[in-house]
Formats: structure tokens, sequence, C-alpha cells
């Protein structure tokens, strides 16, 4: 306890990196092109710079899905999971402007109207190299765009989204070739085209390692299985995982793997799924609440069923941890990742203490193991419970002074659903807790 030392999170280093990056496109855009005298040669040179924006933004969006350990498992993986939906905004809108600009420009140099865009559009397709792969490419991001929008992501299936997001590779791959073969910045200079070469040669490394070979690996090496299948509570259920020197996967209490189950009816999912227990050496445990079709299913599973798994993932670990006292906050299935901190975080009695929030005392998953837990370590275990009459519980600064008196000397894990961990974050904010102590992963399914 006296040698804690918080690991620090990259994303700071990262971030600059992904600036200067950015700065370097600016200054091959700007070494690359000549005195702009009129108006359609501005038009075209705001083309190709929002061209070659997109373009290295494409890179960034593809290694954000690479699931490389040093962003997933240091950053955190909803973290990065942000950074890929707000890249992945700022691409579209770039590839729409690119498109835009370098095509108004090439229709005013044919002697197009504005209005021309259209059929200046389809000679370039028809009539420059890779232009069509490139059109093709553009139009599947433009879907995946579409379907990323939140109204419309939250009324597809999980699956069916996840598996039309891997058209992304595609869409990358299609459009890279026209930058190349059309690009005037690559034309001028050949280092360039060595650069963007590399990049990208760089990022297709990092995602056959990270997504195909890796797994592979892992999955032939420990030859995981279903054990059991246990009811805990109405609608929750716990899957006991069994395979070969487990304890060699370097998984940690409070991360996750994306599990895929070889079912009928399961075999082409893939979901995250948090750990609910300390990793075991010929044992790992997932509890899952039933609130979609392939959650439902797994109380269905058999003993024996194959299992492949992709991980760990996931920086919500005891590496965080800068003091000695801990917090930690679970709201509804989110306890699964706190029921495994909660029994191996290091702490003398006191030392330690889980909030628990849920609907109902008959919704309170794990209740036994976590009193268990509790009992033995001298750790304090509170639940926050609506009243009968449906009253929800007075988590707020106030309440958290009242019960935990020194709660700004805390580090503060917390895991649950979007709107509860946004209201907690609010309450410990103003209960004096530095933002720096309260770590946190939520994903929205």
């Amino acid at each position: 306890m006296r040698r804690i030392r918080p690991r620090r999170s990259p994303a700071v280093p990262l971030l600059l990196a992904v600036g200067a990056g950015a700065v370097a496109v600016l200054w091959l855009w700007w070494t690359s092109t000549p005195s702009i005298a009129d108006t359609t040669g501005k038009i075209i040179a705001a083309g190709r710079i929002t061209g070659l924006l997109a373009g290295y933004l494409m890179a960034l969006v593809v290694l954000q899905m690479a699931r490389v350990p040093a962003l997933e498992r240091r950053v955190g993986s909803d973290r990065v999971a942000r950074w890929h939906a707000m890249s992945g905004r700022y691409t579209v809108t770039l590839v729409v402007a690119h498109v835009f600009l370098i095509m108004w420009g090439y229709a005013r140099q044919a002697g197009r109207s504005l209005g021309g865009i259209v059929q200046q559009t389809i000679t370039s397709v028809s009539t420059l190299p890779d232009m069509g792969k490139a059109a093709v490419g553009t139009g599947l991001l433009f879907v995946i765009a579409f379907l990323s929008v939140g109204p419309v992501r939250r009324r597809l299936p999980y699956d069916a989204w996840y598996h039309v997001h891997l058209l992304t590779y595609a869409a990358v791959f299609l459009t890279f070739w026209h930058q190349i073969t059309t690009g005037n910045e690559f034309a001028v200079e050949p280092a360039a085209k060595t650069f963007w070469y590399g990049l990208y040669g760089v990022v297709t490394a990092l995602v056959l390692w990270y997504r195909v070979i890796t797994p592979v690996r892992l999955n032939m090496r420990h030859r995981m299985r279903v054990e059991a299948v246990v009811e805990e509570t109405p609608g929750i259920v716990s899957v006991l995982i069994g395979g070969r020197r487990l304890h060699r996967m370097g998984a940690e209490a409070g991360q996750f793997f994306r599990w895929r189950f070889k079912a009928p009816g399961m075999r082409f999912s893939s979901h995250p799924y948090s750990l609910s227990a300390a990793p075991r050496p010929d044992m790992l445990r997932i509890t899952v609440k039933a609130i979609g079709d392939h959650t439902s299913r797994l109380r269905e599973l058999r003993p024996g069923t194959k299992v492949w798994a992709e991980g760990p993932y996931g920086a919500l670990t005891a590496q965080r941890r800068s003091r000695g006292k801990v917090l930690l906050v679970a709201g509804g299935v989110g306890i699964t990742p706190m029921r495994a901190l909660f029994e191996t975080l290091p702490g003398a009695a006191g030392d330690i203490t889980l909030l628990y929030r849920a609907n109902s005392t008959q919704d309170l998953a794990l209740w036994s193991e976590l009193a268990k837990i509790a009992e033995e370590r001298g750790a304090r275990l509170m639940y926050a419970v609506n009243s009968p009459d449906g009253e929800r519980p007075d988590i707020s600064a106030e309440s958290l002074r009242r019960k935990i008196p020194d709660v700004d000397r805390h580090d503060v894990f917390m895991c649950g659903p979007p709107g509860f961990a946004q209201s907690v974050y609010d309450a410990l904010r103003d209960a004096g807790v530095p933002a720096r102590r309260i770590h946190h992963e939520s994903f929205e399914m």
C-alpha cells in the first residue's frame, strides 16, 4: 500500500502526436501548392487540403479500431470509442467538403457552372484512375455514418450495427488508392508518398496483428469452453468459462473481453462483457443481464460450448489507483467489474467501500457474494434502491459526504449506465473529489 504508483494514461502524449501529424499534413499541402491567383485555384486547393486531412483521419479511425493494448488498456476502451466516433464524424465532414470543393473546382475549369458538379463528378469517376473505387468507398462511408447517427443506431440490433461498422475497413481500402494516383502532393513530393504508404502500412499491420493474429493465438492456446450457467437473480445469469492456463491471459479485475459463443444463433455475435470475479488459472466468470437477444440466449448455453474471446480490454483496474482509500460505485449490471475489484483491491479494514445502486433489493445481483467479501475483508457495503412507492434514492454530494465524510480523499471507480454515471460523477465533483481520481468506463449498448 505504501508503494501505490498510479499508471498514467498516455492520452495527452497521443493527442499531441495526432496534432503533430495534422501539422505535417498541412505543411505537405503548403509546400506542394503553388501560388494561387484565381478563384478556381483557391477552390481546388481547398478541396485538396480537406482531402489530405480526411485521408489522415481515416488512418486514425482504423487505428482506433485496431484494439492496440496501449489504447485499450491504458487510455480506456470507452475513451477510445469516443475518439473513434469523433474522428469518424470529422472524417465524413471533411470527405463531403473534399468531394464538393474538388468537383466544383474541376467543373469551373471545364467551363461548367456550380450546377454542373454532378456531371463533373460522373466524368471524373469514369475517367480518372481509381476514382471508381473511391466512389464506392465514399458511398460505404456515408452508409456507415448514417447508421451511426444516434436515433438510427439505437434502432439497430447490436450485431447488425457491429458487422456493418466493419465495412469501414473496405471503405478505407477503396478510397486509399485514388489519394496516391490523383493526389497532386504525392506526385510533386515522392517522400510524401513514402510517408503515406508507411502510415497506412503501419495501421494495416496493427489491425492484422491485434484483430486477427492475437485473438487466434489466444484462443488456440487457452481452448475456452462453458463450464456452467448459474441464475443469480431473475433476468441475470453468470457464465463460468473454463480453459487452459487462463492466468497467462494477463486479465485483471475490472477488465472485459469480447465474447463469442459457438452455439446456435450466437456464432456470429461478439459482445463485450466484464469479468465478474477475479480471474483464476482455470476459470473466468461473466455476469450478464438479459436486455436483448444475445444476452437472453446466454441462459441456454450448455456445458462444453466452445468460447471465442478477444481481450482483455479496459483500463478500469487497480493500476489507476492513487490513494489508499477507494470508493466503488456500481449501477445495475455495472456491478460486474466492481465486484471483481471489491474482491481484489488491497486495503485494510475500512479502506474499501462499495455503493451498489439498483431498482429493488431483488435486482441486487451477487449480493450474497458481496456481503461475504465485505465481512471477510472488513470492507463497507452499501446499497441504494428505490423506495416501495418508487422514489429514487438520493445520491448527491450531501448524502455522499454524510455516509463517507472523507469521500474527497478517496479514489473512485465507477461503472453503470451513462445517465447514472454522469449524475454520480457530478455529485462526486460537488463533494470535492478531483476529476483525476474518478475512474469510470461506460458503454451504451
